[in-house]
């Protein structure tokens, strides 16, 4: 069964990848699963400098979901260059990494890090945490700050570019418009979801930062419903994510139009859901007799 997909010039052995922030740098899932069946990595967001996260608590569980205010904590592009890297740049499968930052010039610095090494696929441009103070979701709220992001990094990266959209904005196609405007080769869909949680005894937030991401099943009718919108918008490939927590919910993405998708909180219930995911878009494709998996993309049908 071919399940291969293609992300602009990236062709990916199937569409399942795993979101950055939930997967680690993939090495930390080795012991459950074959890596190497997966359609993608994309490793945890990798900013110019260390960063040490938000203080805790900054995680909180929430009726099917999760809210998560981590900050992006990680050891800077450099570590990640020197140390990571090496030790995952033989997996046969597109590794991809997450790019953040504070200015534009961050995102540009950590992207001229990243050139020459061959094994990286692709980045994805994360304009869309809310999880920090500056650059992240501010960047992807307006067309204006996503055009200036994503020019930039065109500029400074000549490979496959992935652009992670926020829901929070009141029209997502118009920024997913302007990214693919600005030369994105494609666009992911959605980022976390702003939410807080309280603890009513004490009177106090739950998080340290008050506000934070919320993910897992509940957002995803929104998450589909965005999909769906923006492949409508664009005609640039739409990765798509959001509650994804079984096969199922994979293919219901790239029925609304999807081409790819990432799972991401259901990693931190199942370490083996994304290889599960894949065998279940074989089955369903071999009981609908259909010929690959690009023949899901868009297959909604509305009378």
């Amino acid at each position: 069964m071919d399940l291969s997909v293609n992300i602009g010039k990236l062709r990916l052995q199937n569409p399942v990848m795993t979101a950055s922030g939930t997967f680690g740098y993939g090495e930390e899932f080795a012991d459950f699963i074959d890596l190497n069946r997966l359609g993608g990595i994309v490793v945890k967001g990798t900013t110019l400098a260390p960063r040490q996260g938000n203080p805790y608590p900054r995680m909180a569980e929430t009726p099917s979901g999760m809210l998560n205010a981590v900050g992006l904590q990680n050891k800077g592009v450099d570590y990640f260059v020197n140390n990571i890297y090496p030790r995952i740049k033989h997996l046969d499968t597109a590794i991809v990494v997450n790019v953040s930052g504070a200015s534009i010039e961050d995102y540009v610095g950590v992207c001229e890090h990243l050139q020459g090494l061959d094994c990286i696929a692709a980045i994805e441009v994360n304009i869309s945490c809310p999880n920090v103070k500056q650059g992240g979701m501010s960047f992807g709220t307006t067309c204006q700050g996503a055009e200036s992001v994503v020019s930039a990094v065109r500029k400074a990266w000549p490979g496959t570019m992935i652009v992670k959209l926020t829901p929070n904005v009141t029209d997502i196609t118009e920024i997913a418009r302007a990214a693919e405007g600005a030369g994105a080769d494609a666009v992911s869909l959605t980022n976390t979801f702003l939410g807080m949680a309280i603890d009513v005894e004490r009177r106090r937030p739950i998080l340290s930062t008050i506000t934070g991401g919320l993910s897992g099943p509940c957002i995803r009718p929104i998450a589909v419903r965005m999909v769906w919108q923006v492949s409508h918008a664009v005609k640039i490939p739409v990765i798509g994510l959001g509650g994804i927590m079984n096969g199922r919910d994979a293919v219901e993405f790239m029925l609304a139009g999807a081409t790819a998708v990432q799972v991401g909180t259901a990693n931190f219930i199942d370490p083996q859901v994304s290889v599960k995911i894949v065998d279940y878009i074989t089955e369903y494709l071999q009981r609908h007799h259909l010929p690959n998996a690009r023949a899901l993309i868009g297959a909604m049908q509305v009378d």
